[in-house]
């Protein structure tokens, strides 16, 4: 605390950096495989907390699984700020790590320099944010906000069949207490989130740090196309159900579509039953991810997807059935907030 000068320690995010980098890390493909629940994001929700005491901050666990670390006791004009632990499948190393190390290490700084926030801080963790264990994102903050009722998200299963609220008990929290907090949304006044950025655009530019002013509107959808298992041997091809056509065709239709309208659309996971080399599948199940600078662009994305799936579906006999699991539309953030932290 006795240097006081604003020039940052070069040195506080690398120590941090360098306690959580291994955890969930894959040997083989170098990915992360931090999903909720699990044991790697168990170590990493340790690696947090650990971190948060050792700076003296008071670490809590809100009924939705979401960890807040505060300086200050929790109160009106509570400023926050942190990111997610949990990874995408082989997820990239920094990809939410980086704005909790990060905001551990602006604490440090806070400290170093001799200042105390006004206002109560937090850095916060949130509760399977990418949605890839359980398919639908940003959970934690959604139950949170009341945007998911708990009654869906207790019967959420993953690839195995295990449910939230299973999964939720065996890491030692009540998933009959999950639900909204009115009370601690309405404490909070600003949030700021450091990420890294998932594409190239800014990398190509000459700025290290942008600024954003939106989400995209943004959802999953899943389809199921159900056909006639066969063996692929000896089932002549105009006898045949087979919904690998139509998946198909539905692929290059999303891809399409999103170059038509400036989107992005994603059929990245698939399902494929009985999936046997030499079995014509009876059932293929897919999972759209689209997303679109405007909810007009959204809608006609998946529009086009589903009529496509539709078509394809009826000339090769095979029935489709499209349904939503998650939609967030567009986000804008304050641009008071943003034009402050522009000028910074």
């Amino acid at each position: 605390m006795s240097d006081h000068s604003t020039t940052p320690d070069p040195g506080a995010f690398d120590r941090l950096w360098a306690d959580l980098v291994s955890v969930g890390r894959d040997p083989r493909g170098g990915g992360y495989r931090r999903h909720a629940w699990n044991g790697a994001d168990a170590d990493a929700r340790a690696w947090f907390t650990e971190a948060a005491a050792a700076r003296n901050l008071d670490v809590r666990t809100d009924r939705n699984g979401n960890l807040w670390a505060w300086w200050g006791e929790p109160g009106p004009g509570a400023v926050a700020t942190g990111s997610h632990l949990d990874s995408v499948p082989d997820g990239g190393a920094f990809d939410g790590p980086l704005g909790v190390a990060s905001a551990l290490a602006a604490v440090d700084e806070l400290r170093r320099r001799g200042l105390t926030p006004a206002r109560p801080l937090a850095v916060t963790v949130f509760a399977e944010e990418e949605g890839g264990r359980f398919g639908v994102p940003c959970l934690g903050s959604r139950l949170t906000a009341g945007e998911i009722s708990p009654e869906r998200a207790r019967g959420l299963t993953d690839a195995s069949g295990t449910t939230w609220a299973r999964a939720m008990e065996a890491a030692g929290h009540d998933p009959d207490a999950i639900g909204a907090d009115p009370g601690a949304l309405a404490d909070l006044d600003v949030f700021v989130e450091l990420h890294v950025e998932q594409g190239r655009a800014l990398e190509e530019t000459a700025h290290p740090v942008g600024v954003a002013s939106a989400i995209w509107p943004h959802g999953r959808w899943r389809m199921d196309f159900t056909g006639r298992a066969d063996h692929a041997g000896t089932t002549r091809l105009d006898d045949r159900s087979d919904p690998m056509l139509p998946f198909a065709h539905t692929i290059l239709a999303a891809r399409a579509l999103a170059e038509e309208h400036g989107a992005r659309a994603t059929v990245a996971r698939a399902l494929v039953s009985p999936n046997g080399t030499n079995a014509i599948p009876s059932l293929v199940s897919a999972w759209l991810d689209a997303r679109a600078a405007d909810e007009a662009a959204l809608g006609a994305v998946v529009a086009g997807v589903r009529e496509a799936a539709e078509r394809a579906s009826r000339e090769h006999g095979v029935d489709c059935a499209t349904a939503n699991e998650s939609l967030t539309p567009l986000v804008s953030f304050a641009h008071g907030l943003r034009d402050r932290l522009a000028a910074v």
